[in-house]
């Protein structure tokens, strides 16, 4: 059951859809893989609530990471709230699990197709880290969807 409100806050109706389309792109992976020549770049918050990650992960990359699925992962789990997926470390096969409100920014190379969330109660990124965020933009070519089109201006 939805709790009463008194106003409808679109930028949050529409955050959620955004990710929704991650949901639904993931769930497509989980039944029958990567269709073609897709593949996702996906960063997220490594320590937002709900996150999994081995401790030796959570000291390299404390703040934000970038994972790719392409050709190396498996056991893709797709729920709901987050999903779970076993990757290679340096050799290592661990297990993650990313809720999907952790995650800064989404992106399809090959379907030039990509959306960036912010979260209003972290932080904003380091200079290195934008630029960084913004090379990797760059390089996948996407078209990026910003929800702050739709935001009110303060």
């Amino acid at each position: 059951m939805v709790d009463f409100i008194t106003e409808f806050n679109y930028d949050e109706l529409v955050e959620k859809s955004l990710r929704n389309v991650i949901y639904y792109a993931l769930k497509v992976v989980e039944e029958q893989g990567l269709p073609g020549e897709n593949h996702f770049y996906i960063t997220f918050h490594t320590d937002f609530r709900g996150v999994v990650l081995s401790k030796n992960l959570k000291i390299q990359y404390p703040d934000t990471m970038t994972i790719v699925l392409q050709n190396q992962f498996d056991n893709l789990v797709v729920r709901h709230n987050s999903f779970s997926v076993d990757l290679s470390f340096g050799g290592v096969p661990q297990t993650i699990t990313i809720p999907y409100d952790a995650i800064t920014y989404f992106a399809d190379p090959y379907a030039k197709f990509g959306l960036s969330f912010e979260h209003d109660d972290l932080d904003a990124l380091s200079a290195s880290e934008a630029d960084d965020d913004n090379n990797q933009r760059q390089a996948s070519n996407a078209e990026v969807i910003s929800i702050d089109n739709w935001r009110k201006k303060s």
